[in-house]
């Protein structure tokens, strides 16, 4: 069976930064392979056209641009906010703001997204909405596993269930 839409595929990668000795950002081996339907825009789209027709067994290496990835590194994502709206009874928790932190955040109309604290003051902080892989080009190495049918359920859920999927 081929890598196509509404199948599921589970592949063991390694996934590098810019080439295939590059730094070493996570892989699968020796743990749970990612498994997802191919066509659901789960993934990055080139990684899915880098594994369309493939088959259990076969192995790949491919890189992507950051730009066809996270996207490029922005600036503008970087912003500056009071280091008030972070207290809670009048006090900021310890070890909230520290930079790295990534924090959980909800705007005004009640949208959830995370920010990571880049650059604390003593009034502000700068946090920055990138994802943390943005600007990095990726190298993915890595075999695939396997290839079935997905279930309607998985289908009419969007994700894999059991084994490397999501478990309800």
């Amino acid at each position: 069976m081929i890598i196509e839409p509404k199948k599921v595929v589970t592949v063991h990668y390694t996934l590098t930064e810019d080439t295939a000795d590059g730094q070493l950002v996570e892989s699968t081996k020796g743990g749970t392979p990612l498994a997802f339907i191919y066509g659901v825009g789960s993934m990055i789209p080139e990684f899915e056209q880098n594994l369309a027709g493939m088959k259990a067994g076969d192995t790949f290496a491919f890189g992507i641009q950051a730009a066809n990835a996270y996207g490029e590194y922005d600036d503008t994502a970087l912003v500056e906010v009071p280091k008030n709206m972070f207290e809670v009874d009048s006090k900021i928790p310890d070890d909230l703001l520290e930079v790295g932190n990534v924090l959980p955040l909800t705007d005004q109309d009640g949208n959830h997204f995370q920010g990571m604290v880049a650059w604390v003051g003593l009034d502000k902080v700068k946090l920055d909405f990138n994802h943390p892989m943005a600007g990095t080009n990726l190298f993915f190495t890595g075999e695939v596993e396997s290839v079935r049918d997905a279930e309607p359920a998985e289908l009419e859920h969007g994700h894999v269930h059991g084994a490397g999927g999501h478990a309800h």
